[in-house]
């Protein structure tokens, strides 16, 4: 079994940075592409950023040239740094991946970390 595990998360004025971590463990053979969603209250929830296991990356536009997705394939890790943060940006955080373990396949989602920005 793979678990996720997200930190970084806080309270941020606007205007302000944060940098979230999400960190795989378990049996892992490889990953694949991982991947940032994110959910505000009341909203359903919505891709944000994506990379690929050899770094080509995506990005929604409401964060293109604000985000920026990088992984740190050695420690199985998937950052998010967020700049320019907006109140809009106010959500729970989740990454998510997939991939090969030893004894088969597997996707994963993280229990989410909190983003609130906010004056």
């Amino acid at each position: 079994q793979v678990q996720l595990v997200e930190s970084g998360g806080g309270l941020v004025q606007p205007g302000g940075s944060l940098r979230l971590s999400c960190a795989a463990s378990g049996s892992i053979r490889s990953i694949n592409a991982m991947g940032w969603y994110r959910q505000a209250p009341g909203k359903k929830r919505e891709w944000v950023a994506g990379i690929t296991s050899g770094g080509s990356t995506n990005y929604a536009d409401s964060v293109k040239g604000r985000f920026a997705i990088s992984r740190d394939n050695a420690k199985n890790t998937l950052f998010l740094q967020m700049n320019s943060l907006k109140p809009e940006d106010t959500a729970v955080y989740y990454c998510t991946t997939g991939g090969l373990t030893t004894v088969g396949f597997f996707g994963s989602w993280g229990q989410g970390t909190q983003v609130t920005v906010s004056s």
